[in-house]
This record gives structure tokens, C-alpha cells and sequence, in this order.
């Protein structure tokens, strides 16, 4: 039996982690750390050269010297193929293995960097009339637009018919990320919807309770999204109160 153990800093893209494996019924432990005040404690940046989360602990071959492993994209492949035997991956002779492949990266390779880049920009700049801002923000609203012209494509998943670790890399960009920076999407009806069958999932359900129990679900998935975390709240109340003097 694998011996996994889930580093995983709440409130943070980590939650695939668990998701993933509730979805393989492949037995791990969790370990939570909370944000310190916004990134790793010492204790998880100790674990590893980049205080990553999330960080996956295999002890399975060798418990004295036991690999570990960051990226949640690597982490993901990592499970998928040496535990999962390729569940929720679609092999290179199925039909839908480019679409399967592209959205899986998409996550991390586009939507996230942006919803980040916007975030950055928005606490640097003066207004979101700000020529930089903007140009962030439409890149943002095209990679949603294009998950979303997808999603009503396909009217199920982004592979295609069939659930796969492309949705799990995904949906945190439109549930917990908004925590960190505003995305409205209701203009949005694919992705919406996409999030509400993803998010009925027991795996996805099972992983949240044992990973956020304090992040409400429903709130993540509406239209208008999560409340800000207070830090980030915080600090936008202060800038605009800074704009008005």
C-alpha cells in the first residue's frame, strides 16, 4: 500500500491534491499548515527548497529516505501513473488526448499566472483604468472566456464526456483562487455550471472537509465568488482609503 503523505498550506492551490486522491480511493495523510501570514510557515518551507505546497511525501519504497515532490501539475502525473494506473488521464490513443493534455496545463500555464499577474498589478497601480491593469485584465477574461466556450462545447468536462485530472487542476482557479483575486462569472454559464458537477463530487467534497473544512463551498462555486481573504482585503481597503487622501 502506498505510505503518501499531502503537505498542504490551506487555502491554497494544495487542495488538488487531495482531490485527485479522493478520486483514485488511494489512501494518504494530510498534514495543514496555515499561512504565515500569507505564505508557508517555517516548518512547511523547511520540508523543502521552495517551501512549496503542495508537496507530496511518498514513503512507500523507502520510509528512512522518502521522496519528495512539489508542482501540483507534477504531483498530479506523479499519482496518476504510479498509483492511479492512468484513471482520470486519457492515454495518447484516445481521441480526446490533445484536449486532455491542453486543458490540463491550461490551469497552470495560463489562467492562474494571470488571475496572479492581475493581482500584482491591481495593488501596484493606481486604478483599473490603468493601462496595465487593463492589459491584464483582458488577458484574464480571455482565458476564462475560452474555458467557458469549451465547457459549452463539450456540455461536461474539459477533455471531453469523461471527468478527468484536467478538471481537478482546474477548478481551484475559479473557487479558492478567487479568494485572491475577484473574478465574477456570471456571465459565464459553462463554467458555472462545470463547477457545480465538479463540486458535487464526493471526491471533491471528502478532500475539502478534510483539507479546507472552514471554506465555504457554496461560495466558491457562485457567480460572484468568495470574500476576499482578510489580508488582501485589508490591504485593498487601505489603498483606496490612501486614494481618497
Amino acid at each position: 500500500m502506498a505510505k503518501l503523505t499531502v503537505h498542504h498550506l490551506q487555502v491554497g492551490q494544495g487542495e488538488r491534491i487531495p482531490f485527485l486522491l479522493e478520486e483514485l480511493n488511494i489512501p494518504y495523510h494530510i498534514k495543514l499548515y496555515q499561512r504565515s501570514p500569507l505564505l508557508s510557515p517555517p516548518e512547511l518551507k523547511a520540508k523543502h527548497p521552495m517551501g512549496a505546497s503542495p508537496l507530496l511525501e511518498d514513503a512507500t519504497d523507502d520510509a528512512s529516505n522518502p521522496i519528495l515532490l512539489a508542482e501540483s501539475g507534477a504531483i498530479a502525473e506523479y499519482i496518476i501513473h504510479k498509483y492511479g494506473n492512468g484513471r482520470l488521464a486519457l492515454p495518447p490513443s484516445h481521441p480526446n488526448f490533445a484536449d486532455y493534455l491542453y486543458w490540463f496545463h491550461f490551469s497552470n500555464g495560463s489562467l492562474q499566472p494571470g488571475l496572479f499577474r492581475r493581482a500584482l498589478t491591481r495593488g501596484m497601480v493606481p486604478s483599473e483604468e490603468d493601462p496595465r491593469f487593463i492589459g491584464n485584465d483582458m488577458r484574464v477574461k480571455g482565458s476564462i472566456a475560452h474555458v467557458n466556450d469549451r465547457l459549452l462545447k463539450t456540455n461536461a468536462y474539459l477533455a471531453g464526456d469523461e471527468f478527468t485530472a484536467a478538471d481537478v487542476m482546474m477548478v481551484w482557479c475559479f473557487t479558492t483562487m478567487r479568494k485572491f483575486e475577484p473574478a465574477d462569472l456570471t456571465e459565464y454559464e459553462g463554467v458555472l455550471a462545470w463547477l457545480k458537477r465538479c463540486t458535487d463530487r464526493e471526491g471533491y467534497r471528502r478532500a475539502m472537509k478534510k483539507g479546507d473544512p472552514d471554506l465555504d463551498i457554496e461560495a466558491g462555486i457562485s457567480a460572484k465568488g468568495p470574500p476576499l481573504m482578510d489580508i488582501f482585503a485589508k490591504a485593498m481597503a487601505g489603498k483606496k482609503a490612501g486614494e481618497k487622501l
